[in-house]
C-alpha cells in the first residue's frame, strides 16, 4: 500500500470535511457574495455564450484545421520577420475588437497552429485592448489625453510584451519551432479566396450578431454612498423624479435607479451608419448565414467538416468549463457590475487603494484590472466614476491598460494553453507595464 499517496489522500478528505463544517452559510456577506456569483454566471452566459463564444470556437476550429500549418508559421511563427509578425498579430487583434474571453479560442487556435509564443501573447493582448471603439470612447468621456495614452500604450504593450514573452521563453520557442519545421508540407485543397471569403463570413457573424444598440442617453450611478465603483446604464429616460430615475435600457429592460446615486446624464451622440447597421444587423447575420451555408456545402468534404467540427468541440471542452468557473469566482470574489452589488471583498475595500496617483494606487488598479472582468466597452463609464470621486488619472490609465485584455476566467483559460509559468510571466509583465505607463502618466 502507497501510505504516502493515502496519506494525501486523507488529508484532502479532511481538508473538505473542515471546510464544509465551517462553511459561513447565513453570514450575510458570504450568502451576497454566493448569490452574485450565480447572477453574473447567469448574466454571462446569456450574454456571451451563444453570440460571442459559439461563433469563436466555430473561428479556432476552422484555423486548426482549414489554415495550413505552413501559413501561419510564414506569417506568426518564431522564425519569421519580426516586423511583419507582430504586426500582423497587432492589427488582426485591433479588427476584431472581442473582449478578454472571447479571443481566447482564437488565440488558442493559431497557438496551436505554430504561431510563436511573442506573436500569440500580442495577438491576444491586442484583441480586446486595441478596440478603436472603446479607445475613441475614452477620449470622448475621460479626456483626450486619456484617450490617446490608452492606444498608445495598447499599441505599444502588445508589442513589447509579445518581444519580451519570446525573449524569456526563446529556447523552449526555439525547440517548438525546430519539431515543426520538420512537418511535411500540406497539400492544398481550394484556393486562398475560398478561405478568406469562409472566414470572413464567420468573423461578419461575430461582429455583427454582437453589434450594440446607442441608447439616446447614458447616465453614470456609483453604486453604493461610501463606495466608488461606477455603473452605466444606456438607453431612454422614462421618467426622473427627486428620488429615482427611470430608464430603459438597450437591453428592453426597464431599470429604476436612485437619483442621488447619479453622477451625470449626457446624450448620445449617434452614429447613422452605426445606427443602421443595428437596425440591419439580424438581416445581415442572416446573410452572412446563407452564404457561410452556401461555402460549408459547395467548398467542402464530409470529413473536412467533421473534422472541423471535432477541433471546434475541443475547444469548447477545453474553453468553456474553465472560463464559467471564472466568472463564478470572480462573481463571488468582486460582485457584477451595478448598484449595490457587492462579492465577498468590498467595495470599498478596493476604492480606498485607488485614490491618488502613489506606486501603491498604480499597482493596485493594474493588479485589480488583471483579475476583474470588463465586458466590452464598460471600463470605460466604470473608471468615469471613479475619477469622479478620486481616483487619480495614472490608477485610471492603468486599469483601462490591464483591465480589458485579462480577467481571472481568461488567465485559467491561458494556463491551460501555454502552462503556468508563461501564464504567470504574461499577467506580470501586464501588470508591471501598467503600473509603470500610469506612474508615468499620473507624474507627467
Amino acid at each position: 500500500m502507497d501510505f504516502k499517496g493515502e496519506w494525501k489522500k486523507l488529508l484532502l478528505i479532511a481538508g473538505l470535511f473542515l471546510a464544509s463544517f465551517y462553511l459561513p452559510v447565513g453570514a450575510q456577506r458570504f450568502d451576497s457574495a454566493l448569490l452574485e456569483s450565480l447572477h453574473l454566471v447567469r448574466w454571462y452566459a446569456r450574454e456571451h455564450v451563444l453570440l460571442c463564444l459559439v461563433p469563436a470556437f466555430f473561428i479556432a476550429g476552422a484555423i486548426a484545421v482549414f489554415v495550413s500549418q505552413a501559413s501561419v508559421m510564414k506569417y506568426l511563427g518564431a522564425g519569421a520577420n519580426k516586423v511583419l509578425a507582430y504586426g500582423v498579430a497587432s492589427v488582426s487583434g485591433s479588427v476584431l475588437a472581442v473582449c478578454s474571453c472571447t479571443v481566447l479560442p482564437l488565440f488558442a487556435g493559431i497557438y496551436k497552429m505554430g504561431a510563436g509564443l511573442g506573436p500569440a501573447a500580442a495577438f491576444l493582448y491586442a484583441g480586446p485592448a486595441i478596440n478603436v471603439l472603446a479607445i475613441v470612447m475614452t477620449a470622448r468621456i475621460l479626456g483626450v489625453e486619456i484617450g490617446i495614452a490608452r492606444a498608445v500604450g495598447a499599441v505599444v504593450f502588445s508589442i513589447v510584451i509579445g518581444v519580451l514573452m519570446h525573449l524569456l521563453f526563446r529556447k523552449e520557442e526555439t525547440a517548438r519551432a525546430a519539431g515543426q519545421i520538420a512537418l511535411p508540407a500540406p497539400v492544398v485543397k481550394r484556393p486562398l479566396w475560398n478561405n478568406a471569403l469562409y472566414f470572413a463570413s464567420m468573423v461578419g457573424i461575430l461582429v455583427f450578431a454582437n453589434w450594440a444598440r446607442s441608447g439616446d442617453i447614458r447616465a453614470i450611478f456609483l453604486c453604493c454612498p461610501d463606495g466608488l465603483t461606477a455603473y452605466k446604464v444606456e438607453g431612454t429616460l422614462v421618467s426622473r423624479t427627486a428620488e429615482t430615475v427611470t430608464i430603459a435600457d438597450t437591453g428592453g429592460k426597464v431599470q429604476t435607479l436612485p437619483a442621488d446615486l447619479m453622477q451625470g446624464v449626457e446624450e448620445v451622440q449617434k452614429n447613422s451608419v452605426y445606427e443602421l447597421i443595428y437596425r440591419s444587423r439580424w438581416a445581415l447575420v442572416l446573410a452572412l448565414l446563407a452564404a457561410f451555408a452556401y461555402m460549408v456545402r459547395a467548398w467542402f468534404s464530409r470529413d473536412e467538416l467533421r473534422e472541423w467540427v471535432a477541433a471546434t468541440w475541443g475547444f469548447a471542452k477545453q474553453i468553456l468549463p474553465l472560463l464559467l468557473i471564472g466568472v463564478f469566482v470572480a462573481g463571488f470574489l468582486l460582485g457584477r457590475p451595478g448598484p449595490g452589488y457587492e462579492g465577498l471583498i468590498p467595495a470599498r475595500w478596493i476604492d480606498a487603494a485607488l485614490g491618488g496617483n502613489s506606486l501603491r494606487a498604480n499597482f493596485f488598479a493594474s493588479f485589480a484590472g488583471a483579475f476583474m472582468y470588463f465586458a466590452t466597452l464598460t471600463e470605460v463609464p466604470i473608471v468615469q466614476g471613479l475619477m469622479g470621486a478620486g481616483m487619480g488619472k495614472g490608477p485610471a490609465l492603468a486599469l483601462l491598460l490591464a483591465g480589458p485584455a485579462l480577467s481571472l476566467p481568461s488567465i485559467l483559460v491561458i494556463r491551460a494553453v501555454v502552462g503556468t509559468r508563461k501564464t504567470l510571466v504574461f499577467v506580470l509583465l501586464v501588470v508591471l507595464m501598467a503600473t509603470i505607463s500610469g506612474m508615468i502618466f499620473g507624474a507627467v
